[in-house]
């Protein structure tokens, strides 16, 4: 499959939206466009797109005299004890709608102590999650969930987890030489999703994209059967602009 990555529109930054969400939090009546615009210094065509954005998923809400106010999914954010369900709980449900938009089983995974975790998934009877037929802590050199977490740490912490989890021939598509894997991982840009062309399971296709909220090591990722690979490109490019609101999420 002549298939290769190319760069894709990179998603709103987060920075800003965090700066946008200061600016509506000091405002308890609510704030213009015009005078958030002010205290941030966004350009408009920006702003306009962060707000989208952040209306979208429920961060503002826009009132009838056109002012934004927090809304409620921030508001439930910041609920104390109960803000790590909430997260899951939010966090969950833009998977969800990323998994109907994309007609895509969709994926949440953390390099967490070492090892290579899914933490959330979001898949159903049409748009089926990959079988686990070898252990993902196990298959990071060719899954592209493992390969973008990979991509995120430094030589040391790649040779670390290899070390653990020796590379292993899983299809005839997977990259067993850790030269070649190193290589590849260097020139892998950030804005580019991660492939996975039948790397990890003969009839299957992945991409991933890095989820980066400080220090914390993170993707994003989508999976397709194989008769539906030509729907890959555009999948990818897509999951990339709509990785904002998960790395908000996980910022806030």
């Amino acid at each position: 499959m002549a298939l290769k990555p190319e760069p894709t529109a990179p998603f709103h930054s987060v920075q800003y939206a965090l700066r946008v969400l200061e600016s509506i939090s000091k405002h308890g009546g609510g704030v213009t466009d015009a005078q958030i615009a002010r205290e941030t210094g966004l350009p408009t065509v920006h702003l306009t797109s962060l707000l989208r954005m952040l209306r979208r998923e429920g961060y503002v809400e826009e009132t009838t005299d056109g002012a934004y106010v927090i809304g409620d999914s921030l508001v439930l954010l910041g609920s104390g004890a109960t803000r790590k369900a909430a997260l899951e709980a939010k966090l969950q449900e833009t998977l969800t709608e990323l998994r109907d938009s994309l007609g895509a089983a969709v994926y949440i995974s953390r390099y967490l102590d070492g090892e290579v975790k899914i933490t959330q998934v979001a898949d159903g009877p049409r748009t089926p999650a990959v079988y686990e037929w070898g252990d993902f802590r196990s298959s990071a050199h060719a899954s592209a969930v493992g390969k973008c977490l990979l991509t995120q740490l430094d030589q040391n912490g790649r040779r670390d987890h290899l070390s653990r989890h020796k590379i292993a021939r899983l299809t005839s598509k997977t990259i067993t030489n850790e030269k070649i894997l190193f290589s590849k991982l260097d020139s892998q840009p950030a804005t580019v999703p991660v492939l996975d062309l039948q790397e990890y399971a003969v009839g299957t296709v992945c991409a991933a994209v890095p989820l980066t909220a400080g220090s914390a090591v993170g993707c994003l990722a989508l999976s397709l059967p194989l008769e539906h690979a030509h729907r890959l490109r555009a999948a990818a490019d897509t999951l990339n602009r709509r990785a904002a609101p998960v790395v908000l999420s996980l910022a806030i």
